[in-house]
This record gives C-alpha cells, sequence and structure tokens, in this order.
C-alpha cells in the first residue's frame, strides 16, 4: 500500500547554519544541492512547501557587543536574504518553480510578502520562500517561522537545524543532556528549552502549530518529516 504524506502544506524552517554544511560559513553547494533534491521530493508527493530561512552563516547579531540591536537585526535579516537567493537557485535547477518573498521591500530581487498571493503561489505548485524574518528588528526567523505558518494555514513546521533533536541541554558539552522524542508547547517554554526563542515557541502553542525538530543533513530527513516518521522531536499540545 502506497503511502501518503501526512501534512498538506509546511513551513520548512532552516537554519543559516545548517546551510553552510562542513563549512561553518558561507554556503555549501552539496547542502544546498540536497535540500533542493529533497523539497523536489515532497512536492512531487503533492505537498505545498514554504521555506523559512536563517542568516547565521553569514550573520549572528545577537553575538555583536559593539552595534545597537536594531542595525544588527537588519543585517541578519539581509543574511536571510542572500540564502533565499542561493535557494531559490538550487530549487530552480531541480525544476520547480519558486518564488521569493521578502518582509523588507526589495522590489528588484525579490516579491514584497502578500499573504494571499503567497498561498496562490502554493496553490499552483511554486516553492515560496520568505526571507527578512518578520522585516522587523528584535524578532527572530524562529518567530518568521511561526508568525508565517499561522498566516498561510501550514499544517507543521519542520524545523530542519544541524544537531538531530532537542535535548535538555547542549550536548556537544553535556554528553549526559536528555534526548526528546516528545514534547508540549507547554514544556518547551517551562523547562526554556532552547528549540526556538520564547516569543515563537509562545505563537506555535497558541495557534496550535506543531513542530517537528530533525537534523538537515542527514539524508532523506524531510522526507521522513512529512511521512511523519519518527525522527528528532515533536512538539504538538
Amino acid at each position: 500500500m502506497e503511502r501518503k504524506p501526512k501534512y498538506k502544506r509546511v513551513v520548512l524552517k532552516i537554519s543559516g547554519e545548517a546551510l553552510a554544511g562542513a563549512d561553518r560559513f558561507g554556503l555549501n553547494d552539496d547542502m544546498l544541492g540536497s535540500v533542493a533534491a529533497e523539497i523536489r521530493q515532497i512536492t512531487d508527493l503533492g505537498v505545498q512547501v514554504a521555506l523559512v530561512v536563517g542568516g547565521g552563516n553569514f550573520w549572528r547579531g545577537r553575538s555583536s557587543r559593539n552595534m545597537d540591536q536594531a542595525t544588527a537585526d537588519y543585517m541578519g535579516m539581509l543574511a536571510t536574504v542572500i540564502n533565499a537567493l542561493a535557494l531559490q537557485n538550487a530549487i530552480e535547477h531541480v525544476g520547480l518553480p519558486t518564488r521569493v518573498q521578502t518582509a523588507i521591500e526589495m522590489k528588484e530581487i525579490a516579491e514584497p510578502y502578500i499573504r494571499r498571493r503567497a498561498i496562490a503561489h502554493l496553490e499552483r505548485g511554486c516553492v515560496v520562500i520568505f526571507a527578512a524574518g518578520t522585516g522587523n528588528p528584535f524578532f527572530s526567523t524562529d518567530t518568521a517561522a511561526a508568525l508565517r505558518a499561522a498566516e498561510i494555514e501550514a499544517d507543521i513546521i519542520l524545523l530542519a537545524k544541524k544537531i538531530d533533536a532537542v535535548y535538555s541541554d547542549d550536548p556537544a558539552t553535556n554528553p549526559n543532556a536528555t534526548r526528546y522524542t516528545k514534547l508540549t508547547h507547554r514544556a518547551v517554554l517551562e523547562q526554556g528549552l532552547r528549540v526556538m526563542d520564547s516569543t515563537a515557541a509562545s505563537l506555535c502553542r497558541d495557534n496550535h502549530i506543531p513542530i517537528h525538530v530533525f537534523a538537515l543533513e542527514e539524508p532523506g530527513n524531510v522526507c521522513k518529516a512529512i511521512y511523519g516518521e519518527a525522527i528528532g522531536t515533536i512538539i504538538d499540545d
């Protein structure tokens, strides 16, 4: 019996660090190609895909000590646009129509974010990439993913990261950190787990949006998540 995808419309949130792959900075061509191939696989299943991309492979504003936060955050938004254009190019190379929509208007290279237009693109089979976060400083790209998921009525946020699941502590520094397979939104907030920032986690909880956290570098993980397989960590009510 042929398996059917568990979700019809998803927001795939990709961290900038994940796009850097083993390079740790900038863009890794192999990783871009791998992401594009997996997106092609799930769109072939009839799944509508929207992407939100981070910018930490180029600029992490919150690590800057000598710059005001708003300026640092705007620079981070511009970094997400670089990543969005790279993803657009990679996805179009595998034969999928793609649109980049930015929360900060830059009409020469992308469309402005318009909710109804984004939904129309998705319904026509386009992959839509949301760039520049929410367009506001002091809000992360995780919050942008939660906001866009609520706006386009996505079934789930697929949170593709460098780490393979949610842990009670950083497993790189604490080998005794607990690995979670299932969590509630409330537990994420109450325990202060660093899945996403509290604003994003609260928005997902209030709008009943599940989150599936898994490693992007593991081949096939995006498809496994679409089928609802038990990889990484699933966060739900």
